[in-house]
Order: C-alpha cells, then structure tokens, then sequence
C-alpha cells in the first residue's frame, strides 16, 4: 500500500474493482446491480461508476438479512 493511500474500509466511494474485493462479489454482478443512473449508492463520473460504500452495505442488508 502506499504511504498516502486510503484503506478501503476509510474510504468513501469505491471503484468496481475494489468493491467486488471488498463486498465478496464479482465485477459482473455488481455491474448488474448498479447499472441504473438513478442507484442512490452509485456516484457517476462521466461512464465511470463509484459505489458509495455506506450506501451501498446498507442495501445490501435490506436484501440478504432476516
């Protein structure tokens, strides 16, 4: 890691790449779930998508906790 980098359990918003190794879910898939411009947890940056992380861990316990 380098000396000024921000550990992704800090950051804010994430790319695809680190939140698929962060949330345990393939590249693909979140792509699925995120590809409307309207996600609340999805920060769009010209055709580059960033996943709020908060936002988007809080959605994912709506869906898959009891």
């Amino acid at each position: 890691m380098a000396k000024n980098a921000v550990p992704v359990w800090n950051k804010y918003a994430l790319t695809l790449d680190e939140a698929a190794l962060y949330f345990g879910i393939g590249k693909n898939r979140l792509r699925e779930m995120t590809d409307s411009q309207n996600n609340p947890y999805v920060i769009w940056v010209g055709n580059k998508r960033l996943i709020k992380r908060e936002s988007f861990e809080k959605y994912l316990e709506t869906l898959y906790c009891a």
